[in-house]
Formats: C-alpha cells, sequence, structure tokens
C-alpha cells in the first residue's frame, strides 16, 4: 500500500484522560523542561514535514486552557481543540471527525510528551506494508498470565511479547471502518483495527517514548527531556 505524496496526513492528539494516578498533577499541562508536556508533544508534530493537520482533544477540565495555549504558540497546523468523550476511544472518535480529507491518521496519547519526528515519520513509512503501523519496543521483563486469584497459569515466551506505544498510524478508509464498527470498550486504536481482520505491523519504538500515568513518570519524563 503506497501513500500518495498529495495524500494529506492528519493528527489526533489524544489528551482528555481524567490522570487520575497522578495525586492532583495535571499530567497534560504539567511543567515539562520548561514547557507543558501539551506543548513539547505538539511541537514535534508541527515540525514534521509529513504532517498537515492536527486536532487536539481534551478533557472539559482542560479544554479552556489548551485552546489558550493554542492561540498563544499560533501553531499553523493545529486546526481544532475539541473537547473529548467518557472513554479514550470516544476522545479519539471525535477528533477523527475534525481532520478533513486525510487519507492518513496519526493517533498519538498527549501523555507521551518524549515523541519524536523520527517516531512519526517511520509510522508513515511502515503503515505502507498493511494500512496500520504501531509502535512498540519489546517486552523486557518476564510476563506471568494469571486468574482473578492472582495464581500463575502461564508464562509466554517473552521474545514475541511487545510493549505497544504511540504512535499509531493507519489509513483513514481502515480506521474510520474500525472506528465505525467498534464493539466494546479497547485501550488502544489498533485493537479496534485487528477486531475487523487487518494486519498492523509493528515498528520498533523507543524505551524513552514513555506514558505519564503516575508522578514518578513525570520525574522520569524531566530527566530524560535534560538528555535531548
Amino acid at each position: 500500500m503506497k501513500r500518495d505524496s498529495q495524500q494529506k496526513v492528519g493528527v489526533v492528539i489524544v489528551a482528555a484522560g481524567k490522570g487520575q494516578r497522578m495525586g492532583g498533577v495535571d499530567k497534560v499541562l504539567a511543567p515539562l523542561g520548561g514547557r507543558p508536556a501539551l506543548a513539547r508533544v505538539i511541537d514535534v508534530f508541527q515540525r514534521c514535514d509529513s504532517i498537515d493537520q492536527i486536532v487536539v482533544v481534551l478533557s472539559q477540565q482542560n479544554l479552556n486552557q489548551g485552546q489558550q495555549l493554542v492561540a498563544e504558540q499560533q501553531w499553523s497546523k493545529v486546526s481544532d481543540v475539541c473537547l473529548g468523550g467518557e472513554r479514550r476511544q470516544d476522545s479519539v472518535a471525535a477528533g477523527l471527525s475534525r481532520l478533513s480529507h486525510c487519507g492518513w491518521v496519526v493517533i498519538h496519547d498527549g501523555a507521551r510528551p518524549l515523541v519524536t519526528v523520527g517516531l512519526i515519520e517511520q509510522g508513515l513509512e511502515v503503515a505502507q506494508e498493511t494500512g496500520a503501523a504501531v509502535a512498540a519496543v519489546p517486552v523486557t521483563d518476564t510476563i506471568k498470565l494469571t486468574g482473578d486469584d492472582r495464581i500463575v497459569r502461564q508464562t509466554p515466551p517473552r521474545q514475541n511479547l511487545w510493549a505497544v506505544q504511540t504512535p499509531q498510524v493507519f489509513s483513514t478508509k481502515v480506521i474510520t471502518e474500525a472506528y465505525s464498527r467498534a464493539n466494546g470498550d479497547v485501550t488502544d486504536d489498533a485493537t479496534l483495527v485487528e477486531q475487523l481482520g487487518y494486519k498492523v505491523k509493528l515498528y520498533m519504538g523507543s524505551y524513552d517514548n514513555i506514558k505519564v500515568t503516575t508522578p514518578d513518570d513525570l520525574a522520569l519524563a524531566e530527566i530524560l527531556v535534560a538528555k535531548i
């Protein structure tokens, strides 16, 4: 599947989570390396030559601040700052509805502030094979599968296990169909695509591309940002 160079690439940055494990710290707008974490994410997509349009999806709590941030920064590619939904997939769907005439879609968690242009470009390249590509890293710990009683049922081979990240890249046709036929709650977009039988190709992400879900994650992100 070859990407037409004339096809627009749109981005949905999902940042509408409630941050319940952050102990009252706002992970989206928290300062990180002297800039709000969300601003660092948008900066990267703004710099990426392959990106044409950016939609930012925020919670009701952060909507006004997010709109103000976009107005102040004047990112030329940000076309919308919109309100998310109850679930992550509802927020993604809201963002997808704001994209205009895009042939490809990149979905990224606003809570992953160490994304790079290289990760975005690599995802767009790998997605040409199947129409769907997901950044991921090999699992380094041994994983145990248990029941509700926490008794170990299985120890799957570590060499076949990957921890999924974002960016996740899809042809607009594939991701639109996946969301129109979504059934049940999912924690990542590729799951919906897999449920329809489409092949999803993993590509090497980065161990630095962490997701900020706890105050400790934010502290680690500060250290990683200082290395850049």
